[in-house]
This record gives structure tokens, C-alpha cells and sequence, in this order.
């Protein structure tokens, strides 16, 4: 056989990394390339249709189902593909990124399955792209291992049978990787992820009686789906298994692709595997979607919109319904707290909040949910538990009691509380630490005993815009403005000065986080993805 051809793609700008060669084949390129030529034009055409739809909600302040896909809606009789072996129990997932201590952790934490992650709990060095990807081939092979360099502690994978079924979710479509170009042109980093993980683990996971699965982020569309399915059928011809051997469980993170679960469904429907209900980025989206709606549209503190709020529970009880009219998995959201090594009244208090979410999600009807920590699997997996016994999952319940109209996702002042000066406060810490953390090539960071990601900064920085632009009066009687937010990060960033030493503090990105969050949290112009100027930021 001779060998391929190399490929037309162009590494800029890396620093080689160990073993970078396993990864970045000939032959993996030449797959990345042809992806980015056959569907990044489709792709760019997807978000220019993102620009049009937020001008269209900017001028009507609504939402509705799409009157153009009613009959897919209304028609009954089709189903998504029966679920494999492999994902047909998925009753506690655990996320994190795809570094080699949590991989191993991950992979060996009881839960079913672990969402590897190259999105929101990963920020996309170079580092970690590449070196993510060589955990998961060297998971996969069983030839992963890891000694923590400050406790000497070492980590091996358990038995075959005990490892977590591995989902793998790639970056949003927005994102663009700088490192890997055509003709000077950045490949999206969402066919990077996906590319590199498929060519190289698609027959690897098959051969261990799995297969190659993805979480789908921030669609906003069944267009948007749409181009995935087309990306999964070529990519399973290109490198030659089954049609179907790819499943897709797509996160439900936005306002735009609440009011299309179904057809989202129906575009994916030999490769789809359920919906995700998630809930930062999803008020993240209603804030940028809505920002120019009014007062009825200002969210209060994202600590005080629980799942339970009116329009959060139309959200999710319509995502199970949907789910299981069409034979698919609905899946919960995130506990995301971390559990205090030092604080047992803490843990007491958090466990019993984990234990009642959980709760809710698997008497609503929910067939899994996520955790941040492998100490909450077993607390999440008793709810479930109790619920399901011995069965798989509950897709047999039909959730035909729930009835949903349009304007009850999207009834947001239904809510009582109101934001608060200490909400300001609490989005510019949390906004400034998880940023610095970012800055320094940390996706996933526990900040006041929560993990926090990506979709925490949008939240932070996006109510802080929403508050000012809306003239919110806080209870204290100070107005919302810019210069209350600076003087509120002044005294933030003063605070962890102190609170860390003036070394650790000149050796972070510390003034870097805090420029950049007032940056995207003041600017007359909301910028669609913070994340999209911390890339131009994020060294390596």
C-alpha cells in the first residue's frame, strides 16, 4: 500500500508537542481537509443564518415554532434508531476535560459515561487539542497511566467492564482552529475534534463493542443538524463502517433550538441519540437572543433561575416528552459542585440539593444526568436508581400530560426574584477567576466549591451587559451602569491580590481576565461568544 499522500492542510504557529505524530497523520489531515472543504461553506452559511434570526427576534421579541416543519411535528409514525449496547443505560454521566489525570478518573468513576470534552470544560491550546486527543487513542489501547507529580499518587484504568462509555463532544461551530489551515484559511475547530477523534477511534471503538459518539454544542438550528447528519454519513463511508455507527446526543443550549427538538430529532434520526438539557448557556442564549426585549426579558442572579422556574420547567418537561415520543434518551443537567476535602457541613448541605435535583429530573422522567465530580455519581445514580430498578432507562414514559405553548419557554418574567448587587458582584468574580484560569489553558475550574466552564463566563458577563442595558436598579438603590461594574472588578481584582500574594497574583493573567471580562461586559456591541476574543488572547 503506498502512502498517503500528505496532506493540504498547514500546522502554523505550534510548538511540536511529544507524540504529536500519532496524531496528526497524513491520513487523519487528509480527512480534516476534505471535511473543511466539502462543509465549511455550509458551515459559514449556518452562522451568517445566526445573524438573521437574532435580527428577526430583535425585532419582534418572540419565538414560535416553526410553521415549515408542522408536519414533522404532527406526524407520528417516525423514531430516531433503537440506542446501542453501549448507550441504551446512561443514567449518571460525568463531564471534565480530556487531560490524562481526568481521563483515567473519568473513565474509572462508576458513572455510565463520561462526555470527553474538547468544548466549554477545555479551553483549546494547542496542548490540549492535540494531546487530548492522544489520551483518548491511548485510553482506548489500554496504555494510559498517570503520577500526579506533587502527591506521587498514580492512576491505572479499572477492568474493561467497568469503564464509562465515552461520549466525545467537539467545539461549537463558531470556534475556528488557528493552528491547522487551508490556504491561510483556519479549519473550524468543531471538524478538527470531530475529525481526528473519528478517523482514528471509530474502528478502535467498534472493535470494543462501542462506537464513536458525539454531544453536539450550541446548535441553534435543525439546519444545523442537518449538516452534522451529512458529516457523520460521509464520514462513516470515507473510512468504511456502517451507516448509524455514529450517535449524537444534542445539547438543547439554546432559546433558538428549544422550539426545534423535534426536527433536530428528525434530521439526526439514524444517528441520534437524545437531547441534553443543559442550563448556563441556555440562559446565555436567552439573554443574547432577547437582550433588546425589554424588562420583561431581564434575567435576575443565574444562582437564583433554578430548573424549577416556570419557563426552565416548560424547557425540560417538553425536551423528555419530545425525547420519548420519538425513542430517544432525555438528559438532565449538571450538578456542578465540587466537594469540600475540609468542610463536611458544607458537603452535607450541597449533597442534599444534588440529591433533590436529581430527584426531580428522575421522577420528571429523565433517563440521566450529568455530574462535575465523581463523588456526586453515587448520589445521582441512587435517584435514578430508585426510579428505574433494573430497566435501562424510562423511555416507555410518554410524558403526554405535558403541553407546552410557545410563549411559555420565553415567559421569563414569570419569575419573582429580581438581580441583585450581590449578583453583580458574584458575576465579576466568578467572570474574572474563571477567565484567568482559561487564559492559562484551564477549561474545567472549581471556583466557590462549583465547577465552572465556559457557559459560566457567558452567563457572568452577559447579565452584567443585560443589568446595565436595561437600567436595573439593585436593592441597595445603586443603578446598573459601567462604572459601577468597574468599580465592583477594581475591588475584585484588589481582593484577590491580597487574597493570593502579590507573586502569584503578577505571575497569572489576572488584569488580563479582568480587561477582557468589562471588555465583553461594557461594550455598546454584545459580542456573540466571549470566548471568541479570549481565543485571540489564549497563548499556545
Amino acid at each position: 500500500m503506498s502512502a498517503p499522500a500528505p496532506s493540504p492542510l498547514a500546522i502554523v504557529e505550534a510548538e511540536p508537542l511529544p507524540r504529536q505524530e500519532e496524531v496528526l497523520t497524513d491520513a487523519a489531515l487528509a480527512f480534516v481537509a476534505e471535511l473543511h472543504q466539502r462543509f465549511t461553506p455550509r458551515r459559514d452559511e449556518l452562522l451568517a443564518r445566526r445573524s438573521e434570526r437574532r435580527a428577526e427576534i430583535a425585532r419582534t421579541s418572540t419565538l414560535d415554532f416553526l410553521p415549515e416543519t408542522a408536519a414533522i411535528r404532527a406526524d407520528d409514525s417516525w423514531k430516531v434508531a433503537p440506542a446501542p449496547a453501549a448507550l441504551n443505560d446512561r443514567r449518571v454521566e460525568i463531564t471534565g476535560p480530556t487531560d490524562r489525570k481526568m481521563t483515567i478518573n473519568a473513565l474509572n468513576s462508576g458513572a455510565k459515561v463520561w462526555l470527553a470534552d474538547f468544548e466549554d470544560a477545555s479551553a483549546p491550546t494547542w496542548e490540549n487539542v492535540v494531546l487530548g486527543q492522544l489520551n483518548l487513542i491511548d485510553a482506548y489501547e489500554r496504555q494510559i497511566d498517570f503520577t500526579d507529580p506533587k502527591s506521587g499518587k498514580s492512576y491505572a484504568l479499572k477492568s474493561a467492564d467497568e469503564l464509562a462509555t465515552v461520549v466525545m463532544r467537539p467545539r461549537g461551530w463558531h470556534l475556528e482552529e488557528r493552528h491547522l489551515q487551508f490556504d491561510g484559511r483556519p479549519v473550524p475547530g468543531a471538524l478538527v475534534d470531530f475529525g481526528l477523534y473519528f478517523f482514528h477511534n471509530a474502528k478502535r471503538l467498534i472493535d470494543l463493542g462501542k462506537g464513536p459518539y458525539f454531544y453536539l454544542p450550541k446548535t441553534e438550528s435543525h439546519l444545523e443538524a442537518r449538516l452534522w447528519n451529512d458529516i457523520f454519513v460521509f464520514a462513516q463511508d470515507y473510512i468504511g463502517i456502517p451507516q448509524g455507527t455514529v450517535r449524537a446526543t444534542v445539547l438543547i443550549e439554546t432559546i433558538t433550538a428549544a422550539y426545534e427538538m423535534e426536527e433536530i430529532l428528525y434530521e439526526l434520526r439514524d444517528h441520534a441519540a437524545g437531547l441534553n438539557a443543559g442550563r448556563w448557556d441556555y440562559l446565555f442564549s436567552i439573554v443574547k437572543n432577547f437582550r433588546d426585549g425589554g424588562e420583561k426579558f431581564v434575567l435576575p442572579d443565574r444562582n437564583l433561575v433554578t430548573m424549577t422556574a416556570p419557563f426552565m420547567r416548560a424547557y425540560t418537561e417538553l425536551l423528555v416528552r419530545t425525547c420519548h415520543k420519538r425513542g430517544a434518551h432525555a438528559i438532565g443537567g449538571m450538578a456542578a459542585f465540587i466537594p469540600s476535602r475540609r468542610d463536611a457541613a458544607v458537603n452535607k448541605v450541597a449533597f442534599e440539593k444534588v440529591k433533590a435535583d436529581k430527584d426531580r429530573e428522575a421522577g420528571d422522567g429523565f433517563d440521566g444526568s450529568w455530574v462535575a465530580h465523581p463523588d456526586l455519581v453515587p448520589i445521582a445514580m441512587a435517584s435514578f436508581d430508585a426510579v428505574l430498578g433494573s430497566r435501562p432507562n424510562q423511555k416507555d414514559r410518554l410524558r403526554e400530560d405535558v403541553s407546552v405553548a410557545a410563549g411559555d419557554l420565553i415567559a421569563i418574567d414569570s419569575l419573582d426574584a429580581k438581580p441583585t448587587y450581590e449578583g453583580l458582584r458574584n458575576a465579576v468574580q466568578v467572570g474574572i477567576r474563571y477567565i484567568e484560569a482559561w487564559l492559562r489553558g484551564l477549561g474545567a475550574v472549581a471556583i466557590f466549591n462549583l465547577m465552572e466552564d465556559a457557559a459560566t463566563a457567558e452567563i457572568s458577563r452577559s447579565q452584567i451587559w443585560q443589568w446595565i442595558n436595561a437600567g436595573v436598579v439593585f436593592e441597595n438603590g445603586e443603578l446598573a451602569t459601567a462604572d459601577l461594574a468597574r468599580r465592583v472588578a477594581a475591588e475584585e481584582l484588589a481582593a484577590i491580590r491580597e487574597e493570593i500574594g502579590e507573586e502569584a497574583f503578577t505571575a497569572g493573567n489576572w488584569q488580563q481576565a479582568h480587561d477582557l471580562l468589562l471588555k465583553v461586559a461594557l461594550d455598546e456591541n454584545y459580542e456573540e461568544f466571549l470566548t471568541l476574543s479570549a481565543y485571540e488572547q489564549l497563548v499556545g
